[in-house]
This record gives C-alpha cells, structure tokens and sequence, in this order.
C-alpha cells in the first residue's frame, strides 16, 4: 500500500515539475469565464493555465507579440488585422471560439427611435466603430460611404442629425446616463449588468467576421499547448457551458 501511495505521488511530483505553462490574456467577460472552464482539462494533459485579465486590448496584443504571453482571447479578426497594420506587430488568427453580438442600449428610450439630434455613443476603434456605424445604416437612420473602415465622417446621409460621440469600449455603458443610446458589444454589457438578449434594442443581423478568437504570435500557432487550447475551447462541454451559462448573449462559433 505504501508503495502504491509513493508511485502515486511520484507521478503527481512528475507532472507538476514537467507541466508546460501557457500564458494567456483575456478579457474579464466572457473570455477569462471559458478559459478558466478548461483549467482542469489543460492541467490533466500537463498544461498549467495561466489566465491574465485585462481591460486594455494593446497591452495585451503587446505581450503576445513580445513574448510575455503565450496568447491572447478579446478580439475579432478585423481588429487584429487593423491592429498588425497600424502597431507592425506578428500576431495570427488560430481558431474561432465566440461571438458577442453588438446591440444598441437606452436608459431612456424603449426602442431604438432616435429624435433628431439624440446623442449616440460609439467605439472609438477603428473595427468596433465601423461595427457600430453599419449597425445604425442597417437601422436606415444613416448612408455611409461604402468604405471598409468608416468612422462619422463618413456619414453621406443623416436626415435625424444623430450626434455621434465616440468613447473607448469600456465607457460605452458608463455613457448610458449621458447619452440617448449607445452602441455596446455584449462582453461590456454583461459585465455592466446588462443582457444583450432582454436588454439590446436592435443587434446585427451577421456575426461571422466578428468570432472572438484565440491570437499568437506568428509562429506558435502550432505548438502543442496551443493546439490542445484550441482543443478544449472547441469542445462539447464548451459549447454546452456558453449557452447555458450566457443563454444566447455569447454564441459559440464552432
């Protein structure tokens, strides 16, 4: 018996000692919930998660591309892409995992009717505030120009005069007391207490170019520890664990 228990424990000291470390950031809501939900898998295979939440989205393209973390889990691909071109960083798309549908929110109206000149919140980056914009002319309150990245600017038609103000992410839902309506993606949403199913007034019709996915630096996105992320993300349990947990907020995009 003895013996049993000390081979038992060889092999846990063996697997704690040989364990691969993967460094990842993630957003608070819903990325580092899934990330965690798979620990327990990854540690049974030797992986050691290591989930780091930020708020910021270039600190954490910053620390894939140098090297500080394995990879990251907040964006779409239209933002990376936009991301590469404007910082020069090497970071790839891996594989899709989610989509968080953006809706329109209002503290003060029931349905998504501005009055001439109501005040409208947007992203201020370049992929989320195209996002937003396409939202509002898919609305027919707007016409914008047929360019890949619009920003007000671009505005050719606005019979209602909407004022467009523009705001970081995470500030969307702080401007609800401020503004008529803002444009918001669903992980601010939920974390604001907000649900993108009860709550949105109006959301976009197509999501795919806009799955949340796993990023890494060029290079690594076929090493072992990665692929058997990607793996565990794409999994049944997964699957079954966002739409029970989010109850169509989030919406698995495998």
């Amino acid at each position: 018996m003895k013996n049993i228990f000390k081979i038992f424990s060889f092999i846990f000291i063996l697997n704690f000692v040989f364990a691969e470390n993967l460094k990842i950031g993630a957003s608070v809501t819903p990325h580092a919930e899934i990330l965690n939900f798979v620990k327990d898998k990854l540690k049974k295979e030797g992986i050691n998660l290591e989930v780091f939440e930020f708020n910021d989205a270039v600190i954490q393209n910053i620390k894939v591309d140098s090297g500080e973390l394995d990879a990251n889990f907040f964006q779409h691909e239209p933002f990376l892409l936009e991301f590469n071109e404007a910082k020069g960083t090497n970071l790839v798309k891996v594989a899709p995992i989610h989509i968080e549908p953006m809706g329109v929110y209002s503290k003060k109206y029931k349905s998504f009717q501005p009055k001439d000149g109501a005040k409208i919140s947007i992203p201020n980056n370049p992929t989320n505030e195209s996002r937003a914009l396409r939202i509002v002319e898919s609305a027919k309150l707007i016409r914008l120009n047929d360019k890949e990245l619009v920003t007000p600017l671009d505005i050719v038609h606005n019979p209602k005069n909407l004022d467009f103000i523009e705001l970081k992410d995470a500030q969307l839902t702080r401007s609800l007391d401020d503004v008529d309506y803002s444009l918001i993606n669903s992980n601010f949403a939920i974390q604001a207490g907000l649900s993108p199913v009860k709550d949105s007034l109006f959301t976009e019709s197509k999501y795919s170019e806009y799955a949340n996915i796993i990023v890494v630096k060029k290079g690594n996105e076929k090493s072992s520890k990665i692929k058997a992320l990607v793996k565990a993300l794409q999994s049944e349990e997964v699957k079954k664990f966002i739409q029970d947990k989010y109850k169509g907020a989030v919406i698995p995009a495998f």
